[in-house]
């Protein structure tokens, strides 16, 4: 382009020299004119050359995207790097390890790992399963009682008629409260969305385990009444000490009424239920009976068994076994677990706080439909 221009400056300077034209200023602005179109129609062209060749610089590679996708994440190349080494990794590898140091945050490392989550065995007993259950909308029920019958007399055509007294009593189960909250960090829920789901559910299990136990060992006031606290449940003494023996079984049974005794179960723990399987009755039969039905339970002495945790074990002076109709004890069901999830309170902290609570009664309405087997002391 240098070229063109000294050439056709040359050129007009030629003609001037020459006397073509009239006037050489005209000749020099005509020239000069002349000179800066060309300039700026070769600006142009070469503007649009280079954006061109930046276009074509910027696109893309196929190949090195292929690339950088199959590269391995700082925390993969951390992560295989101490399953080497062990801790004898260098201090960036620490470091991309490690997301929260904070007992709640945890570890997240690496993140293909943070999606599984191990959790602990939680067991509780099964009280639900057997007993009343009711739902109520009332901080309390009441449910009326009847002490006595009435003195009925054999009379003659003529003869005079005695009056019969019958008293009447109430039985009141209080509904109770049981609550707890969680705060977890915003960056966990961020980082990990899991865990949240998380922490419901262990909220769900500890509120199982809570209630269920309190439904075996309960003491009232705050908390809903035990079954095994109940003080009018007549109990059996076993015929040796510190044991359990078939005769002590079959003596607690048929000391229930028959109408309990037909719909009964027995209650006790797996260390319970494991000794009782190697009873046997005088002809060497096994008193435990497996079931060869699909949807029936095994049978201790011909009525079914429930195995809860919550249950003692056998001890000299303990009660490990219980036997009766659960439909004696009343579970009232006012509010089912209620979870609210607050970001605000504890946000200046960086927390978010997780509140749950359960509103649930329990006691046992007819004592008469339990009876207990106490382990006799040495």
């Amino acid at each position: 382009m240098k070229h063109v221009f000294r050439h056709q400056l040359l050129a007009s300077t030629a003609l001037c020299l020459k006397g073509e034209e009239d006037d050489p200023a005209d000749m020099v602005t005509k020239a000069i004119g002349d000179l800066t179109k060309t300039v700026e129609t070769k600006m142009t062209e070469m503007g649009a050359r280079i954006d061109k060749i930046e276009a074509k610089a910027n696109r893309p590679d196929p190949g090195d995207k292929k690339k950088a996708e199959d590269e391995p994440s700082v925390e993969r190349k951390a992560f295989a790097a101490y399953l080497s080494r062990g801790d004898a990794i260098s201090e960036e590898d620490k470091k991309a390890l490690t997301v929260a140091s904070n007992p709640d945050g945890g570890y997240l490392a690496p993140p293909e790992l943070s999606s599984e989550i191990i959790r602990d065995l939680v067991e509780y007993s099964p009280i639900r399963s057997v007993a009343s259950v009711r739902g109520t909308t009332a901080p309390s029920t009441i449910y009326p009682t009847r002490g006595d019958l009435t003195n009925a007399k054999w009379v003659g055509e003529t003869q005079e008629r005695k009056e019969s007294g019958i008293t009447f009593g109430q039985k009141e189960l209080a509904v109770k409260e049981l609550a707890t909250f969680v705060d977890i960090s915003n960056r966990l829920l961020s980082d990990a969305p899991q865990a949240e789901a998380e922490v419901r559910a262990a909220l769900a299990e500890d509120f199982g385990k809570t209630e269920a136990t309190a439904f075996v060992w309960g003491q009232g006031g705050l908390e809903p009444e035990g079954f095994m606290r109940h003080d009018k449940i007549e109990e059996t003494v076993s015929g040796a000490a510190g044991t359990v023996t078939a005769d002590a079984l079959i003596t607690l049974l048929y000391a229930m009424p028959a109408t309990y005794r037909n719909a009964g179960t027995w209650a006790m723990n797996g260390t319970t239920l494991g000794i009782l399987r190697k009873l046997k009755d005088g002809q060497g039969n096994f008193l435990w009976q497996p079931s060869y039905q699909v949807g029936q339970p095994e049978t201790l002495l011909g009525r079914p068994v429930v195995e809860m945790i919550d249950m003692p074990d056998i001890a000299a002076g303990a009660f490990p076994i219980i036997y009766g109709d659960f439909s004696g004890y009343r579970i009232l069901d006012h509010t089912g677990l209620d979870i609210l999830v607050d970001p605000f309170t504890r946000r200046t902290n960086g927390m978010t706080r997780i509140h749950a609570n359960r509103r649930v009664g329990g006691g046992v309405l007819q004592p008469a439909k339990f009876r207990k087997l106490k382990i006799a002391a040495a």
